[in-house]
């Protein structure tokens, strides 16, 4: 049996509250909406919503799968939506005063026979229709491969897609739900540049599950070889007792490592760190600018 490891001093963070965050839990509870701040249990949950920001999690708080690493709850949700969700979102918006970059996950939804698509291509669509420039940022699941759900998502014209990889293929069956795999992840990166080349990919790897440095390299070199652009890195937390344990806590400097290699890899940006999870701050904040001063030279050159 493996022993349950002690944190490290690097691993121990500070909550804290302001007004900020008391405005977008009392928000968020005002819609009946949720984010994956805090059903995954996000170690970075004060800092984003004390400085005004969250990552809205759309189609409930109940998830189809069950990967071993993940605290969001599962069951099955009997096909109910909340077709007021688009609109709710838009107004929830507006009252946390966040026109300019929205970050939207979910969860799974094999109950409905396009796993959703449909519903997160209308709350991209109603946020854009809302608020004009506005950037989104959309994590999405695999729809099991079927790349019509897909181009639900990629024809409602985010700016960003994000899908999770997770881990490295040798661990893919002992940490995802056995519906996810690892081929048919990159095959949902791919096929969203395939569609809609413009669109900036996204992808995410947790540390501490077990992995080599060698299998970590040889992911990223998966995800570049199909174009994607972003990659965040992060430490694997055991949320509860149920989940998989920790079997390393990843020392800071090779968080440093991975990001060196990552960028010589061609990655247009890494986060790389203990905290960083795939909806993270600071790459939002560089994606921001990028998709801006793209934006930008486009108009310039059409001038």
């Amino acid at each position: 049996m493996l022993q349950k490891l002690a944190k490290p001093q690097w691993l121990k963070i500070k909550l804290t509250t302001t007004d900020n965050f008391s405005n977008i839990k009392n928000t968020l509870k005002q819609h009946n909406l949720h984010t994956v701040c805090e059903s995954a249990h996000c170690p970075n949950i004060s800092e984003c919503w004390n400085g005004g920001t969250a990552t809205f999690m759309l189609m409930g708080d109940t998830c189809t799968r069950a990967c071993r690493f993940c605290s969001v709850k599962t069951g099955n949700p009997m096909k109910k939506l909340d077709y007021e969700e688009p609109k709710k979102l838009a107004e929830a918006l507006a009252e946390i005063r966040l026109f300019d970059y929205v970050v939207l996950t979910s969860v799974n939804r094999d109950d409905l026979e396009d796993g959703g698509s449909f519903h997160i291509a209308e709350c991209i669509k109603e946020v854009k229709k809302a608020y004009h420039g506005i950037i989104v940022d959309v994590l999405i699941p695999d729809f099991n491969g079927n790349i019509n759900a897909l181009r639900n998502v990629v024809d409602a014209s985010p700016e960003v897609i994000a899908h999770n990889i997770e881990t490295v293929e040798r661990l893919q069956k002992k940490v995802r739900d056995a519906r996810a795999n690892y081929m048919q992840s990159l095959s949902v990166l791919e096929n969203i540049k395939k569609l809609n080349p413009k669109i900036y990919t996204k992808s995410s790897i947790m540390l501490g599950l077990g992995e080599t440095d060698e299998e970590v390299v040889q992911a990223m070199k998966d995800l570049r070889n199909i174009d994607v652009d972003i990659l965040t890195v992060g430490q694997y937390l055991r949320p509860t007792d149920w989940h998989l344990p920790v079997s390393s806590f990843v020392p800071p400097e090779k968080f440093d490592y991975f990001k060196q290699k990552a960028m010589e890899l061609g990655f247009l940006y890494c986060a790389s760190g203990p905290f960083v999870r795939s909806s993270y701050k600071a790459g939002e904040l560089f994606m921001k600018n990028v998709i801006r001063n793209n934006t930008t030279n486009k108009i310039y050159k059409s001038a």
